[in-house]
């Protein structure tokens, strides 16, 4: 079988290659010393060059053919209006690759990115990868402690194929999964739609500084996510500044507006000092905005000029304040209604802040992430108390199997809570199954009627005793889970997304109110007098 060719394709090198007389031979040559290597024996040397060196050109030949006579020399003239305009370099060693007749099955190509200017040396680099020059990277060096020409120096070869780069590429995976954990405070979540939620949540963060919207039902864990995504984009240094929140519904009137936007001195009456505000708090940094919904149509107004303009005044002054952050808001309500509750949120502003829209799910959506999250509030409640806190498998059995059919309507507020209130009462900081039969038997007490999914009194509620005992066993669970949603929801079309997650995400067309409109009707029910009766 005969040799495959061994190709260079290199720029001269129009100050590195650069030698007169015999003194020439006393200076490192990048383009003599790759065919000076015993080991790299190159059959052809394909010479890019500018037209104004040509005795160069001649020179650099002849060498080569003195210290290699195998090597043949091909030159081709590359006209270069400016060697440092990287579209310009970009175009005519693209033309030269497109033009040139590469033949892979007989001929191995080595690109020789030594020589050139930076650019001319990137876009080669960017030609390879993308295999418009089907050749691997030749890179070389004078030999240590003197460039003497006399010695070939060193070569590496750099192969682009990156299943070669295992390390690489297994450090890369590593650092992307260390972000999703960190989202998720370590926690080793199951759910598959709760892990691809966080990797797209992650993917935007890191790319991206425009306004996003948390959205889902209260103790989802908003407001914990907005601030880890604000750790995570300071770990990256993406932000300088700091993280300012506020939970917009603890807020009203000028106490609101003061906050946020700060007032000058003498703003309004007990107003004795100039404030900055959250805005100018977070300015380089993250701004979280907790249930946004409850914004008054003043403050909207001015958060809609500050996002898009990164200016707005403070109370009582006429001078403009800056601030370059990045929002992220909150919400438990349907904010697409036009009115809810008497309020109307701004259509304008909302198309600013939900450019990046993410639902978090209810804990009772993610059953097989809370075994995960139980041992995460044991570790959370050792830290606090001091001591170690532990459970033991009877009664971590127990709990798991009522947390699978509770409802937790304040979701993992109400875990939270829950775990607390175990390992405060677990004697020696074990806790044992009668410490979580006692906090069973403490939440069905406290909501009898709508927390545990496995009751069916909400169906009575709403058809009445006969009516519901004619329902067939699917029927009744099925309906039983979707008034529990009704009752803690705050409008139809957030109970519908809610009840729709999934399915709606495989419809063109998505009307998760009408769905759910349509759902009722079939019991005769309405959502209105549902809401009326709860």
């Amino acid at each position: 079988m005969a040799r495959r060719k061994l190709v260079v394709i290199g720029l001269l090198g129009t100050t590195l290659d650069v030698g007169r007389d015999n003194r020439r031979w006393d200076r490192w040559r990048p383009s003599v010393a790759l065919t000076q290597h015993d080991d790299l024996l190159v059959d052809r040397f394909e010479l890019l060059h500018p037209k104004q060196s040509l005795d160069l050109v001649a020179t650099v030949s002849a060498d080569i053919a003195h210290v290699s006579p195998e090597t043949k020399v091909v030159k081709h003239e590359l006209h270069l209006e400016d060697p440092w305009d990287f579209e310009g370099v970009y175009a005519k060693l693209r033309e030269f690759a497109d033009s040139y007749a590469f033949d892979p099955d007989r001929e191995d190509y080595f690109v020789h990115i030594t020589t050139g200017s930076h650019v001319a040396q990137i876009c080669l680099f960017l030609l390879t990868e993308s295999r418009h020059f089907p050749a691997r990277l030749l890179q070389t060096s004078p030999a240590k402690g003197g460039r003497g020409g006399h010695q070939p120096g060193t070569y590496s070869i750099i192969d682009l194929d990156l299943s070669k780069y295992d390390k690489l590429a297994t450090r890369f995976q590593k650092e992307k999964a260390e972000a999703h954990s960190f989202l998720k405070s370590g926690i080793e979540t199951k759910n598959p739609a709760f892990n691809a939620l966080i990797e797209r949540i992650e993917q935007v963060a890191i790319a991206s500084r425009a306004p996003i919207l948390l959205t889902g039902p209260t103790g989802a864990g908003k407001s914990q996510l907005a601030r880890r995504i604000f750790e995570l984009k300071k770990a990256r240094r993406q932000v300088s500044g700091a993280f300012a929140e506020l939970n917009c519904a603890t807020l009203r009137g000028d106490a609101a507006m003061s906050t946020l936007f700060g007032h000058s001195k003498g703003a309004f009456t007990g107003a004795t000092s100039e404030r900055h505000g959250l805005l100018r708090k977070a300015d380089q940094g993250v701004l979280f905005l907790d249930e946004v919904g409850e914004l008054g149509a003043d403050e909207q107004a001015m958060l809609l000029r500050a996002v898009e303009e990164k200016v707005f005044y403070p109370m009582g002054s006429d001078r403009e304040a800056r601030s370059d952050f990045q929002l992220i808001c909150g919400t438990n309500r349907d904010l697409l209604s036009r009115a809810e509750r008497g309020a109307v949120f701004r259509d304008d502003l909302l198309a600013r802040i939900n450019l990046w829209s993410f639902r978090l799910p209810a804990l009772h959506e993610r059953p097989e992430d809370i075994p995960p999250n139980l041992q995460f509030e044991l570790e959370q409640a050792s830290h606090s108390l001091g001591r170690n806190v532990t459970i033991n498998r009877e009664a971590r059995q127990r709990f798991l199997q009522f947390a699978a059919e509770w409802a937790w309507p304040g979701n993992f507020r109400d875990f939270n809570a829950a775990v607390t209130r175990m390992a405060t009462l677990a004697p020696d900081g074990r806790i044992t199954e009668p410490v979580v039969a006692e906090e069973i038997s403490r939440m069905r007490d406290a909501r009898p009627a709508s927390a545990s999914r496995g009751v069916q009194e909400l169906t009575v509620r709403a058809l009445g005793a006969e009516r519901a005992g004619r329902l067939d066993r699917f029927d009744r669970v099925q309906l039983e889970d979707v008034l529990a949603v009704c009752e803690n929801a705050r409008s139809l079309s957030e109970a519908g997304r809610e009840l729709f997650a999934h399915s709606r995400a495989e419809r063109t067309s998505v009307n998760d109110a009408d769905r759910l409109r349509k759902y009722l009707s079939r019991f005769e029910l309405d959502f209105a007098d549902l809401k009326k009766r709860s």
